[in-house]
């Protein structure tokens, strides 16, 4: 939970919130119109040393307000939030992302209402279960895209460094050796694509149930399976994160 109190400040050119984390974080946010520039513009301050600018324009009754900032990791990322009003207040959702804009994920939802006092009032709310699982389903779907690309750096940006994948054979594979097979091309494949997927989201965690369809060749020998997935993501401050999966060969039906 969260508390915020939004003031219309210096004559009513700009708009001021202070905001207060449960957890003891503190932020300060201006967001004023930028006559020169035809723009909204907002700076995003924290006791914890964050620095954020966005700027941007009104989209229908919805603001939008994007821009750079550094991640904790170092590397540069996009974020991007909304306002929309609301019934009984405005609601501020926002969305990150880390490969220049090419996917997003959710960052948090807050609906604001208003105080008899006149303050206003942050609850933190979790993103919409249908759009987590939404969230989830695309991202999952990206995954085995990039496994069948054998592309090492969107797998790297999925998976959760301590990721481990179980196979029916009992066989257990680290982040570390999913990202050297793929670096090294070991396995070449024709297809790779997810013939079923259903997401169930409970919270903070995800998991994807899928009927995986695997063809093409493993160190020069061909390959023609289905399995059984179970894909579990968790939502981290970077966003989803895929942190175990678990394999079974799918059995033929029954006549």
């Amino acid at each position: 939970m969260a508390r915020a109190r939004v003031d219309i400040i210096l004559g009513g050119c700009a708009l001021r919130e202070v905001y207060e984390q449960n957890d003891g974080l503190v932020g300060q946010s201006f967001t004023t119109y930028d006559a020169s520039r035809k723009l909204w513009h907002q700076t995003w301050v924290t006791n914890r040393g964050r620095l954020l600018q966005i700027d941007g324009r009104f989209r229908g009754d919805s603001l939008t307000l994007q821009g750079r900032q550094a991640a904790p990791d170092g590397h540069e990322e996009i974020l991007r939030g909304v306002w929309t009003p609301q019934a009984g207040g405005v609601r501020e959702t926002a969305q990150g992302s880390t490969d220049g804009g090419a996917t997003w994920q959710p960052r948090f939802d807050i609906l604001f209402r208003s105080h008899k006092e006149g303050a206003m009032a942050a609850s933190a709310l979790s993103p919409p279960q249908n759009d987590d699982a939404r969230t989830v389903a695309a991202l999952d779907t990206e995954y085995q895209a990039a496994v069948k690309s054998n592309d090492a750096a969107t797998m790297d940006r999925i998976l959760a460094d301590d990721f481990v994948l179980v196979t029916g054979r009992g066989q257990a594979h680290s982040k570390a050796a999913l990202l050297d097979e793929a670096r090294k091309k070991s396995s070449l494949y024709e297809h790779q694509e997810e013939l079923e997927q259903k997401v169930r989201v409970w919270g903070d965690t995800a998991v994807v149930t899928a009927l995986l369809w695997l063809k093409g060749t493993g160190d020069g020998k061909p390959f023609d399976r289905k399995l059984w997935f179970s894909d579990t993501y968790v939502r981290t401050p970077k966003g989803w994160k895929y942190v175990f999966g678990q394999a079974s060969l799918a059995l033929p039906k029954e006549p």
